[in-house]
């Protein structure tokens, strides 16, 4: 069996011979880290596929990164926003307004997610004159040539699956979590209206590479809607506003044959799952195990084989010892056993981590009987 025959049989709680060692790639830190100690050579640069392949993971077996997306797929808003220095400071920080209109602060030195001070999308006023006209389908937004690159991939010997973009998380980045919290108090009608709007695109989108006939085995969605508290939005609104969007799109791709649907959200998204189980999307991806020690065991026991998942390997005991990394292995062996659940470091893996213990577990999950 090659790695996409495993991974949809382990998914499908059929037989398989041999467990997939799948990454999330690294931090750019990481890989600069490892070149300079000699683990990896200067010519990686920061490829996430070289870099597997020398720590001994199936290099090509990336799930959120074998999800290929339109070229609007990370940015609905077509054109862009042009970005644009709004302030600059004496010690080098600059206020810049990104492509989605947010403005960002950015530090000399920070390798960090910059922070936002500030936000083009505030009202009704603003989400008609700046947004409203840029986020309207057309064909272009999913070109022949993308088509072209995808039907290519329909022998692949890796998973094959479409990034459908976003339905909320993007909306987040647009508006920022308190905007969004205030919107939703404020103006009910233009909530729904703005994720209507980017529901629709995406639909749209996904109906026009499914009826040019590619055949894919998964439609992966982001939305790191939540932190290591719960979620950054109400569970009402997500399931009210957002999930009829999530079903109609399951709809049509389980029409077109797709067999999963599946999402990559950070943070602890419990109350979130019955949304998106109701609606279709039943792969859960990364399974940050966090402070929360989140786990694909009780979702199981509550939910049952609906529940699928790709993630939830601690990823922190790369920078720990052997037997932490022994005992992490042992942990997922019981989980792989409940079938439905392909392991993988639940996020991109730090600096923090040792080059030799990565290694380690590669090895340990190739020779390991599950």
């Amino acid at each position: 069996m090659n790695l996409r025959e495993t991974a949809m049989a382990i998914l499908k709680y059929q037989d398989f011979d041999k467990l997939p060692v799948t990454h999330f790639g690294f931090w750019n830190e990481t890989i600069d880290k490892w070149t300079q100690e000699g683990y990896l050579p200067e010519s990686c640069g920061h490829d996430y596929t070289t870099a597997a392949r020398y720590c001994g993971f199936d290099a090509d077996f990336d799930w959120s990164g074998l999800a290929w997306g339109a070229p609007d797929c990370w940015n609905a808003i077509q054109p862009p926003f042009e970005p644009e220095v709004v302030a600059e400071f004496p010690d080098g920080t600059q206020h810049i307004r990104n492509s989605v209109g947010a403005v960002e602060v950015h530090k000399p030195e920070a390798g960090s997610i910059p922070g936002e001070v500030d936000h083009l999308l505030k009202d009704r006023e603003s989400w008609e004159k700046y947004y409203l006209p840029k986020l309207q389908y057309d064909e272009n937004r999913v070109p022949e040539q993308f088509i072209q690159t995808m039907k290519n991939r329909e022998n692949s010997e890796v998973p094959v699956g479409y990034f459908a973009g976003s339905l909320i998380g993007e909306i987040r980045n647009y508006i920022g979590v308190e905007g969004l919290a205030y919107i939703y108090a404020d103006d009910e009608d233009l909530m729904k209206e703005i994720v209507d709007t980017i529901g629709e695109l995406r639909y749209q989108e996904t109906k026009k590479l499914l009826e040019s006939g590619v055949k894919i085995d998964y439609i992966h969605y982001w939305e790191d809607v939540c932190f290591k508290n719960g979620p950054l939005i109400t569970p009402s609104f997500f399931e009210e506003f957002v999930g009829p969007h999530y079903g109609r799109i399951s709809e049509l791709a389980k029409s077109h044959g797709v067999d999963f649907i599946s999402v990559d959200c950070d943070g602890c998204i419990d109350k979130l799952i019955p949304t998106w189980l109701d609606n279709g999307v039943e792969i859960m991806f990364p399974i940050e195990v966090g402070t929360w020690n989140a786990s694909i065991a009780p979702w199981r026991e509550k939910y049952g084989k609906i529940i699928k998942g790709v993630g939830g390997m601690n990823k922190t005991v790369f920078s720990r010892d052997r037997k932490a990394v022994d005992e992490e292995i042992e942990r997922l062996k019981r989980l792989v056993a409940l079938g439905g659940y392909i392991p993988c470091p639940d996020h991109r893996i730090a600096p923090d981590a040792k080059f030799e213990l990565v290694q380690y577990y590669c090895d340990r999950m190739h020779n390991e009987k599950f």
